[in-house]
């Protein structure tokens, strides 16, 4: 069980993967290993209380981990020590995005301003009119699935009080911007990243189908 932000960061480490939420594999993820009272409770006056949520900012800045929707469209974390190989297989499946295609315009604004929120990509992308939010979104997550975007950090609003309130957003930037062009080299075949994939993700989830692994590995 993890308690705390440090038993989380230690966990991602020792795993290497790890979502946030869920998988399409039950119990592998950060919300199915925490102990009961850092769940998500409503409190007595309205408001709530996340623990996990609150730990995954901390978790990536601190424990300098590469954070996305990497797994399925869904969140999670990746060490340091798995990055390259896993960014080698997923770019090798998702080449670079064309400088005029829309995913090649997000890159190229995200990468000339180093980071953004994600409302403040959308709009400097021109996605301002009707129904262009789940667009975009759709874009930026095929991006981070192919290990060209990741989340820096979280920025939360404030009320007068000074006080943080809401969901928060994803502070977005480009993995070599954050760890630079190095933490993306790999010097194997994206083939045997891919091996190697497979042999790690089958070492920690033994009872995970062929099918569920490929979910994972992408």
């Amino acid at each position: 069980m993890i308690h705390n932000c440090p038993e989380l960061m230690e966990t991602v480490e020792r795993m290497g993967f790890l979502p946030l939420l869920d998988s399409c594999v039950d119990g592998f993820s950060a919300d199915a290993m925490i102990s009961s009272e850092c769940r998500y409770r409503v409190l007595d006056d309205g408001g709530w209380e996340w623990p996990l949520w609150e730990w995954k900012g901390p978790a990536v800045n601190e424990g300098h981990f590469f954070y996305g929707k990497f797994f399925d469209s869904k969140a999670g974390f990746v060490s340091q020590q798995w990055w390259p190989d896993f960014c080698n297989w997923r770019r090798s499946r998702h080449p670079q995005p064309e400088e005029d295609s829309i995913e090649g315009t997000i890159l190229a604004v995200l990468q000339t301003n180093g980071s953004m929120i994600t409302r403040e990509l959308r709009a400097a992308c021109g996605f301002t009119g009707p129904k262009m939010r789940g667009r975009f979104d759709a874009y930026v997550t095929r991006l981070q699935m192919a290990c060209r975007i990741v989340t820096e950090d979280f920025v939360y609003p404030r009320d007068r009080h000074g006080n943080r309130y809401g969901w928060g957003w994803s502070l977005l930037t480009t993995p070599e911007s954050l760890y630079g062009h190095a933490s993306c080299q790999c010097d194997r075949s994206p083939e045997e990243s891919r091996q190697l994939l497979e042999l790690h993700f089958r070492s920690l989830l033994p009872h995970a189908s062929a099918k569920q692994l490929e979910k994972l590995i992408g």
